[in-house]
C-alpha cells in the first residue's frame, strides 16, 4: 500500500501557482482545497496541477465556511453542496471531502442530509467522503457511529484531532468505536490534537509525543482496514492550520511555528511511519515453507 500526500490550501496565503510549486518541491502528490468559484481560475488551477503531475481533492463546506451558519436549513446545506460540487467537478478531483451538516441538528436530520448528499454525489459519478469535524454533524465519535450504523455505505474523512478537544481526552478511551469506524475511513487529515485543543504547537515537541503516537496508532487502524480491503493507495493531508489553531505568543501574537514547516514535517513523518508499519506487518506475517 502506497501513501499519497496532499498539500492543504487551508492557510496558504500565496497564489495557486505558488501552491503548486510548494507541493512539487516537497514531493507532495497533490493538493486539497476548495475549488475556485470562478470557472477560469478553476480551469487554470487544474491545468497547473495536471502539468506538474499533481492530483486534486476538492473540499466542500456547506452553509458557511468551516463553522456552519447556525440557522441554515437542511435544504440550504444541500443546495450549497450541489453548487460547490458542480464547481469542483470542473477540476476533475479524485474525490470530494465535505464538511457537512450541523452539530445542533437532531441525528435524524443529519442522516437525511448525508443520505441526500450521497445521492447527489452518485448522480454526479463522484465519491464524497464526509469529515469528522467540530461544529458539524460528525462532531463526536458516538454520534458518528450512530449515523454510520444507519448509512453503511458512507465514507469518512477522519480527522480525530477534533474529537480530542470536543471530548477533552485522547480517543484511546474509544478504541472499539474507532475500530468500527475504520471500515468507513476513506481519507485522513493528519493533524495532531490533544485534550485541550485540536492542534498541538508542534508534533515533534517531546511534550506532545504522547499525542502524536496516539494519533499514529489510530491511523494504523485505518491502514490495517484499508490494507485488508485491498486498497493500493491511502490518501492523507497534513492539515495543521491557522485561524486560532496555530498558537501564538501573548501580546505580540507571533506564531509559535511556521505553518508550512509543520505540514512538511508531518508529511515526512508519515512517509516514514507507513513504511515502518508496512515493514513490521510484513515481518509478522507467517512465512510459507520453501522447498
Amino acid at each position: 500500500m502506497q501513501l499519497t500526500l496532499f498539500k492543504t490550501m487551508w492557510g496558504h496565503e500565496g497564489s495557486a501557482e505558488s501552491a503548486v510549486i510548494q507541493a512539487t518541491q516537497k514531493s507532495f502528490d497533490g493538493i486539497e482545497g476548495p475549488a475556485p468559484s470562478d470557472p477560469t481560475a478553476a480551469r487554470d488551477f487544474a491545468a497547473q496541477m495536471q502539468d506538474n503531475g499533481l492530483d486534486y481533492i476538492a473540499e466542500i463546506t456547506t452553509a458557511g465556511s468551516y463553522v456552519p451558519e447556525r440557522n441554515a436549513s437542511l435544504q440550504a446545506h444541500l443546495d450549497e453542496f450541489e453548487r460547490k460540487l458542480d464547481d469542483s467537478l470542473m477540476m476533475e478531483p479524485l474525490f470530494i471531502t465535505c464538511l457537512g451538516g450541523c452539530d445542533a441538528w437532531p441525528e435524524a436530520m443529519s442522516i437525511e442530509f448525508f443520505t441526500r448528499a450521497m445521492e447527489i454525489s452518485a448522480s454526479a459519478n463522484i465519491e464524497t467522503s464526509f469529515e469528522t469535524h467540530r461544529s458539524r454533524s460528525m462532531f463526536n465519535p458516538w454520534v458518528t457511529e450512530r449515523i454510520v450504523a444507519e448509512l453503511p455505505n458512507i465514507k469518512l474523512t477522519c480527522d480525530y484531532s477534533h474529537w480530542c478537544v470536543v471530548c477533552e481526552r485522547l480517543m484511546d478511551t474509544e478504541l472499539d468505536t474507532l475500530k468500527r469506524l475504520s471500515k468507513h475511513a476513506h481519507h485522513i487529515h493528519a493533524r495532531v490534537g490533544y485534550e485541550q485543543g485540536a492542534q498541538v504547537p508542534h508534533p515533534a515537541a517531546p511534550e506532545y509525543e504522547y499525542a502524536l503516537r496516539a494519533h499514529q496508532s489510530w491511523w494504523e487502524m485505518i491502514w490495517l482496514e484499508q490494507n485488508e480491503q485491498g486498497r493500493e493507495l491511502t490518501t492523507m493531508t497534513p492539515e495543521f492550520g491557522p485561524d486560532g489553531y496555530l498558537q501564538s505568543t501573548p501580546f505580540d501574537e507571533e506564531p509559535v511555528a511556521d505553518l508550512w514547516d509543520l505540514n512538511c514535517w508531518m508529511a515526512e513523518e508519515e512517509r516514514g511511519h507507513l513504511a515502518h508499519w508496512l515493514s513490521a506487518k510484513s515481518q509478522s506475517q507467517p512465512q510459507l515453507p520453501t522447498r
